[in-house]
């Protein structure tokens, strides 16, 4: 597909829809459309703005079709009643925190510098320990994440049924979800969560939520140099890898391939490139984007950069299993 001169424009401006969507969430709007429909000066004394505010914010949403308006009322159109209403079970506005954060912006902000560079530039970016981004990843990242830990739990379903004990180690684990949906499907499970203490607080939340704080231990730490216990039936290794070098990979899986017992499995998620054009797979080519700002050396790796990894730590080649997001679950077995 040809792009066009109005293609390039709207590149300049996406940034807008962004930030639209982006207030929408943060104020409120679409939790108060969800009453029913409303006019501008109607909705600005409960969401306590301004009514000239409201009506160009609301204009604005219309105009990328997240609201509807008739004469003066607006109302949410499907996508946004199913999706921005907090209350709603599809609900994904909590991932404006995530992934429409000050954190990635004013990382971004600086991508020339970046190009420049090889790598960040930044002094606090996503290697920095404790890094308070990832306070907001564990809080909010979970609904994108719970259908991928489903597609992981039924890859691993014909092999975890059989097993009279699964003990499951989640690698910077952030919300904890895959560790955490694996022992829902497993009664016989165990999950220790690693990951810094600051993120460690939000993730026992969730462990609590989800029904399996009783069966849930807390190793905080640094995935390199934390002493990892075990062994394990089952290491999760889930949206991290990426921000490493190749090298770096290799040295991580190898140390957590020590810790596997022999016939268990590693799992490893997250975005993997491939032999096609970057224009009929972009995403994680954009997302190295973001790792070039926020990481020394991070960047999306293939599925064959993961099997060298993988043999060189004595295990097979994994098994790739699709998501309906850009991710790819892996799963490798020890030899």
């Amino acid at each position: 597909m040809t792009l066009t001169r109005r293609d390039i424009n709207d590149m300049m401006q996406a940034y807008k829809k962004t930030s639209l969507l982006r207030t929408g969430v943060e104020l409120g709007v679409f939790d108060a459309l969800a009453a029913g429909p409303a006019t501008a000066s109607g909705l600005a004394p409960t969401l306590g703005i301004h009514p000239r505010g409201a009506r160009i914010l609301l204009d604005a949403l219309t105009a990328i079709r997240l609201t509807d308006r008739t004469g003066e009322h607006f109302s949410l159109t499907p996508a946004a009643a199913d999706h921005l209403v907090s209350t709603r079970p599809d609900y994904l506005g909590g991932m404006v925190k995530v992934m429409s954060s000050d954190w990635e912006w004013d990382a971004l902000r600086d991508l020339s510098a970046a190009v420049r560079a090889g790598g960040t530039v930044l002094d606090v970016h996503a290697e920095t320990p404790e890094y308070t981004y990832w306070e907001d990843f564990a809080a909010y990242a979970t609904k994108v994440a719970q259908p991928t830990a489903e597609v992981m739990a039924e890859a691993l379903a014909p092999w975890t049924k059989e097993r009279a004990e699964l003990d499951i180690l989640d690698v910077a684990c952030g919300h904890g979800v895959y560790g955490y949906t694996l022992a829902q499907h497993n009664p016989q499970a165990t999950v220790t969560s690693l990951d810094w203490p600051n993120v460690l607080a939000v993730t026992e939340k969730h462990a609590e939520r989800l029904g399996v704080r009783d069966r849930a231990s807390f190793l905080p730490g640094d995935m390199f140099t934390t002493d990892l216990g075990g062994p394990y039936d089952v290491v999760l290794l889930t949206n991290v890898t990426h921000h490493f070098s190749e090298e770096r990979v290799h040295e991580l899986v190898n140390r957590l391939g020590s810790v596997v017992k022999p016939g268990g499995r590693l799992v490893i998620v997250g975005f993997t490139t491939g032999d096609e054009s970057p224009a009929l797979d972009p995403a994680p080519y954009l997302f190295s984007v973001l790792m070039l700002v926020w990481t020394f050396e991070g960047e999306s790796h293939s599925v064959a950069a993961y099997n060298r990894a993988l043999a060189a730590a004595g295990f097979g080649p994994a098994t790739v299993h699709p998501t309906d997001l850009p991710f790819r679950v892996l799963v490798a077995e020890k030899g």
